[in-house]
């Protein structure tokens, strides 16, 4: 009697569980799942030019795999689109994570009326649409003598004519514009996140502290930061992920000219070049984007691992 009471009540439970779940699990399954399946099984066939009927019945096998990694092997174009996407993530995720703690630091340590309106003036790239925020960044580091950078340069006696700083000082020049334009967008999350950590710590330990003649940097350093591993290790590992497959500012400033396509070109870019802009290669396309899940599947299992995820999920002892 107990033991049907017991199997009808976790009978219910995980009815009630699974109505509750169902309708995250099916969006899952059709926008995650299902488009993975699908590019695995491209990734096999010769499909070009979007040529169904053609071209996706018919399976080669490890084709696309082999030319793609012929490709990086002896085309300096993908060459200098794997050197880009390294260059790009790993300096741009070093302004993400850092910028943005430090910025929810700074904003904790001054009056509310000056952190709040400062908080927003970072936000607006955020909250800008893709196309009006690159267009900004566009007629900033514009080539001739209207781009807002040069006519202030030039203003300045500092340069005596306009530089295309997107063409020119290569590599560096094109590196430095995509940074900074995805940069300045992924400060803004880093704050937002570290700035809500930082609201929850309570603040007896800021109070203690001040009585014990700790300064900011004392602070920050003996009590906020190490309150936020779990905050740092998902800002980090998120921003990873997301840089790895971004590519919408990218696209425009490529497009519009403001910086030249080969050192402007990172790993996702290409792929949506090969599958949608000139004479497409979706087979070779879908190699390219499973190779990238499966990168960005072990860079983020190596972050987890270098920033202690296991550590900090193990149960603490029962003596402490």
């Amino acid at each position: 009697m107990v033991k049907n009471k017991f199997k009808d009540f976790f009978k219910k439970k995980i009815h009630e569980s699974l109505i509750f779940i169902l309708p995250a699990l099916i969006l899952i399954i059709i926008f995650y799942i299902l488009p993975v399946i699908l590019s695995v099984y491209i990734s096999f066939t010769p499909l070009k030019n979007w040529n169904l009927d053609k071209y996706l019945g018919e399976i080669i096998g490890f084709k696309n795999y082999e030319k793609f990694f012929y490709k990086l092997q002896h085309d300096p174009i993908i060459r200098s689109v794997f050197l880009t996407t390294i260059v790009f993530i790993a300096i741009t995720l070093t302004i993400n994570v850092v910028g943005g703690l430090l910025l929810a630091l700074a904003t904790y340590f001054v009056s509310e009326k000056l952190s709040s309106p400062f908080r927003t003036l970072w936000l607006l790239p955020r909250m800008a649409p893709i196309a009006v925020y690159s267009l900004v960044w566009y007629y900033f580091f514009h080539g001739s003598d209207i781009g807002t950078l040069n006519s202030f340069l030039m203003r300045l006696g500092v340069i005596k004519e306009p530089v295309s700083w997107g063409q020119e000082y290569l590599p560096w020049g094109p590196w430095s514009i995509i940074i900074f334009v995805n940069g300045l967008v992924g400060v803004s999350f880093g704050m937002i996140v570290f700035t809500s950590a930082i609201s929850n710590i309570p603040k007896e330990l800021v109070i203690a502290a001040r009585v014990d003649g700790a300064t900011n940097w004392q602070i920050s350093r003996k009590i906020f930061i190490p309150l936020m591993k779990w905050h740092i290790l998902y800002v980090t590992t998120w921003q990873l992920l997301s840089l790895l497959t971004t590519y919408a500012h990218i696209f425009l400033l490529v497009q519009w000219g403001l910086v030249t396509k080969q050192y402007g070109t990172t790993w996702s870019l290409y792929i949506y070049q090969a599958a949608f802009t000139g004479r497409t290669d979706q087979g070779l396309a879908a190699a390219a984007g499973v190779i990238l899940v499966i990168v960005g599947g072990i860079l983020g299992y190596i972050t987890l691992r270098m920033l202690g995820f296991e550590r900090m999920i193990t149960k603490p002892r029962g003596d402490i």
